[in-house]
């Protein structure tokens, strides 16, 4: 009987020791968080103090997204002997240039993606990639400083695909006007006055006009994390068929040496481009009866920093 009371008074003894020990780690592991934050804090404020001195910033993030299967006699799908994938990639550049009197941004967004639909049965049907998704955009932004926010700008701006039908068409932005930099990471481009310049082969429906440029780009990075948000927006003066917006947004999570996750998506709003894709079909269709939808893409895969 004895022995029973001693091994339970020890066993009580050894819970109540391990608890108490649990409690001062779960402690002291809420301590050590919070002297990461405050850490990180600073950090965050030296580099923004690194990125608002004189001088080039260089940088650049990218992902890749891939997606392969194959199927043979997998009889419970329509098309049991099957190959199919999808390879994506997305890269977005910027060199930035900070000095006393004026400051030069340049950025670039690359984002290609190929699909592939092979059914093994079928002699007739394409068993290559085909292409997917296709966006090319880059930026160049000048602008002589009023003060510590505000600056007198001119803005070119370029916008095309690359796989499929280069520059067919290809949009080319350039305006003046002035350009609001609220904070280290935020640049706001309001152009009163801005052309674009619609490029396309043949007959079609695009025109050039003039208008209002508004371009807002927000690019972050906090420790392991890259985040980039551009908004491209063109108000026509002539018709508001003719003006267009594009909204692309990045973000990268570096988890080993350099390598992450990604992901991307963008909007985009371009009534002329519709007109274009519906006539293919519908030879009539003009822009009063165009079905104008919001045109969206994403991606997401691994991710590399440089």
């Amino acid at each position: 009987m004895k022995k029973i009371v001693l091994t339970l008074a020890l066993a009580f003894v050894a819970t109540v020791g391990f608890s108490q020990t649990e409690e001062e780690l779960k402690g002291q592991l809420g301590a050590a968080k919070d002297s990461i934050a405050a850490i990180q804090g600073r950090a965050d404020a030296i580099q923004g103090e690194i990125d608002a001195l004189p001088g080039w910033k260089i940088g650049a993030f990218g992902t890749i997204g891939a997606n392969l299967s194959s199927f043979n006699n997998w009889y419970g799908q329509g098309t049991p002997d099957l190959s199919s994938g999808s390879i994506g990639v997305t890269v977005n550049a910027f060199a930035n240039l900070n000095e006393e009197k004026f400051f030069w941004r340049n950025s670039g967004n690359l984002n290609l993606a190929w699909v592939k639909f092979d059914d093994k049965n079928d002699d007739t049907d394409d068993d290559s990639f085909k292409n997917g998704t296709d966006v090319f955009n880059i930026t160049s932004l000048y602008g002589r400083k009023l003060n510590e926010k505000w600056a007198i700008s001119g803005l070119a701006e370029y916008r095309t695909t690359i796989l499929d039908n280069f520059n067919d068409p290809g949009y080319l932005d350039l305006g003046v006007g002035a350009t609001w930099t609220p904070i280290a990471d935020l640049v706001v481009v309001i152009h009163p006055l801005n052309y674009n310049f619609v490029f396309s082969n043949g007959d079609s429906v695009f025109e050039s006009s003039l208008g209002a440029k508004i371009v807002a780009d927000y690019t972050k990075q906090i420790g392991a994390i890259n985040f980039k948000s551009n908004l491209s927006m063109f108000q026509s003066y002539e018709s508001g068929d003719l003006s267009n917006t594009t909204w692309i947004n990045s973000f990268g999570y570096t988890l080993w040496n350099g390598i992450g996750l990604g992901f991307e998506f963008g909007l985009r709003d371009n009534k002329q481009e519709a007109l274009n894709f519906a006539l293919t079909d519908t030879p009539t269709e003009t822009f009063d009866t165009v079905d104008n939808k919001l045109q969206t893409y994403f991606l997401f895969g691994l991710n590399y920093s440089l």
